[in-house]
């Protein structure tokens, strides 16, 4: 089978820039409504494209959390990047380490999918570069224009927008605790975890998170091993 380059990774990529479209204008008039200015939102975009880290930080950001502490717990939210692009290392044709840098920049769970998907092995770095241009750049398009909508919304509504914040998270969380008991066990071990460091004031809010996230999830995946051994 020929192997495919630059111009097939563009359409490949079209139903990821599609899927963006929400999400990123959504993340766009979030971060209008947080402070962010135009340049702020989009620079996060160009910077650290990754969704969940962003609206992550969104949420510390509005609570004035440290800049070190944010950038701690997004690490640790994009912490599986690192078994993802080291899988994908395998399907993909021999290359330059450099450019291997620049397309593992782009791998998000969506672009991930698209190239783990393929049928072929030693996918070329061009049909990678194809697909991760594409998703890539409509995630900043639309951040900006998220950006720009919500600076033309009207103040109650730009106060309101703050609670969809919150309601994306819950948006995101509850499909996957679907049937999924372990998701519902990690879900309420944080939480309860986080409530109790902030209603006893002994972590501040960027580590109580952080600290929330790791130990739940060492605790589920203790049990979970005992389980297997039992």
């Amino acid at each position: 089978m020929e192997h495919r380059g630059f111009s097939a990774g563009l359409k490949a990529g079209v139903s990821i820039a599609i899927g963006y479209f929400p999400v990123a204008l959504t993340f766009g008039l979030l971060a209008k409504t947080t402070g962010l200015s135009l340049l702020e939102a989009t620079a996060m975009s160009i910077f650290v494209f990754a969704g969940a880290a962003q609206y992550i930080s969104l949420s510390l950001i509005t609570a004035g959390v440290a800049p070190a502490v944010i950038i701690l717990n997004t690490f640790i939210v994009n912490i599986r990047h690192f078994l993802m692009t080291a899988s994908l290392n395998e399907k993909m044709q021999p290359d330059a380490r450099w450019k291997k840098a620049l397309y593992a920049f782009g791998i998000t769970d969506e672009s991930f999918s698209v190239l783990a998907i393929q049928k072929e092995d030693n996918l070329r770095t061009s049909f990678a570069a194809g697909v991760i241009a594409v998703s890539y750049g409509s995630w900043i398009v639309f951040t900006a224009l998220g950006h720009l909508i919500g600076a033309n919304l009207p103040e109650f509504l730009q106060a309101a927008m703050s609670i969809a914040l919150y309601a994306m998270f819950v948006g995101l969380l509850v499909p996957s605790m679907r049937g999924n008991r372990k998701v519902v066990s990690l879900a309420a071990i944080a939480a309860a975890l986080n409530s109790l460091f902030f209603f006893t004031g002994w972590l501040s809010t960027g580590w109580a998170i952080l600290v929330s996230t790791l130990a739940s999830a060492v605790i589920i995946e203790l049990i979970a091993s005992k389980g297997g051994r039992s």
